[in-house]
């Protein structure tokens, strides 16, 4: 099985490198799933050039910057289309400011994947909307694991 890891980067230390990399490690070693990782997919997605300076063509050259964006939007959406199984979603601060993981929560709802969310915040300050494109909402990473341990053995 394969899960697409989503939540904020844009806006994330690290790109939110950090949760996703422990979590890719726990789901390979206790469950033998795979990921798909944005924050990894990046660098495969666009040039190098890209990668060094799409966020600052924001600002200066947006065609080049929308161009850049557009093949990562692509291949994360394709990802959730024809890729992975459940999508595990943290949701935080870092992503009110974004508009990535809300599209990729929202598509994998419409698709019938399964959306598993983990609050760093009060359920009262999360979206209704991204509540309900979820199957279970978790308010930790350790409630998450027992839960995926029972979903899907281990």
């Amino acid at each position: 099985m394969k899960a697409y890891l989503s939540g904020g980067m844009e806006n994330a230390p690290e790109l939110g490198r950090a949760w996703r990399d422990e979590m890719t490690a726990w789901l390979n070693n206790q469950l033998g799933h795979t990921v798909f990782n944005p924050v990894e997919i990046q660098n495969e997605t666009l040039t190098a050039e890209e990668v060094e300076n799409f966020r600052s063509w924001r600002l200066n050259q947006r065609a080049k910057f929308k161009l850049a964006v557009r093949k990562l939007i692509k291949r994360d959406l394709d990802a959730i289309n024809n890729e992975i199984d459940y999508v595990i979603c943290y949701w935080d601060e870092t992503v009110l400011k974004g508009g990535g993981t809300h599209g990729e929560v929202t598509l994998a709802h419409r698709m019938g994947i399964p959306v598993y969310l983990v609050m760093n915040m009060s359920i009262e300050d999360v979206s209704s909307w991204i509540l309900g494109c979820c199957e279970g909402e978790f308010d930790s990473f350790v409630d998450l694991k027992q839960f995926l341990v029972e979903e899907y053995g281990g």
